[in-house]
């Protein structure tokens, strides 16, 4: 999974900065077992494709103005998010940090059932678009992210931080691009009012690649910030 560099942008500095791209996120068949996924990382696939959606076109964007627009800086800057809920798809998992690499590639989860979220770029709450990133399918079934392009404009969405405060957001677009042609400027967001992107892949399934084609983007915007509630299930607990 990937975007790409946009002209005239200087590029990121080394394991922080705005991504130019993103690490292949796991999708599908592969051509062999073991691609690489973030540094270091590696899974086996799908020999068949297991998730092929149909093209994603719902809701309506943010304008320029809403998308770009200068807020000042909080006084308190928001406390690092640590989990995700989005009932919608029965999504309930906790947040990884995810760096820009050497490279200018954002990592993405070693785990397929692992979320993650751009740990350099704006935090849930703050000004900017926090990018969350999941696996679409794996070698065992589906992935994380496998429902989110059953996602439609309305669905609220739910990130918990680490001083136990909640951020909400509702969904107001999903758009399928390209790999060769995403708005990383729009998708990468760092100033304007609070918003949430979640990104996976889509498309068909390209065996020659071993990838999917395009890239599924949702557009989510700050709806209330609040203490923290019984909103966001725990995870289970192993019986002993």
């Amino acid at each position: 999974m990937s975007t790409p560099t946009v002209a005239g942008r200087p590029p990121p500095a080394p394991g922080g900065g705005r991504p130019t791209r993103i690490r292949r996120l796991l999708g599908a068949t592969a051509v062999a077992a073991g691609m690489a996924l973030a540094a270091g990382g590696s899974t086996a696939l799908l020999t068949t494709s297991l998730h092929r959606p149909v093209p994603v076109n719902v809701g309506t964007l943010p304008t320029p103005q809403t998308a770009t627009a200068t807020l000042p800086a909080p006084a308190t800057p928001a406390a690092r998010p640590v989990r995700i809920s989005i009932p919608g798809i029965g999504v309930h998992h906790s947040l990884t940090g995810l760096r820009v690499q050497q490279d200018g590639h954002l990592a993405v989860p070693d785990d397929p059932d692992q979320v993650g979220w751009w740990s350099d770029g704006p935090v849930p709450g703050d000004p900017g678009a926090a990018v969350i990133v999941g696996h679409v399918d794996s070698a065992t079934g589906p992935a994380a992210f496998y429902g989110l392009s059953s996602l439609r404009p309305g669905d609220p969405v739910t990130v918990e931080r680490a001083d136990h405060s909640q951020v909400r957001f509702t969904v107001r677009a999903l758009r399928e691009y390209p790999k060769d042609a995403i708005p990383d400027g729009q998708v990468y967001a760092t100033s304007g009012p609070p918003a949430l992107r979640l990104i996976t892949c889509g498309g068909d399934y390209d065996s020659q690649l071993g990838s999917y084609r395009d890239n599924l983007v949702v557009y989510a915007t700050q709806s209330t910030t609040g203490p923290v509630h019984s909103t966001i299930p725990a995870p289970p607990h192993p019986q002993q």
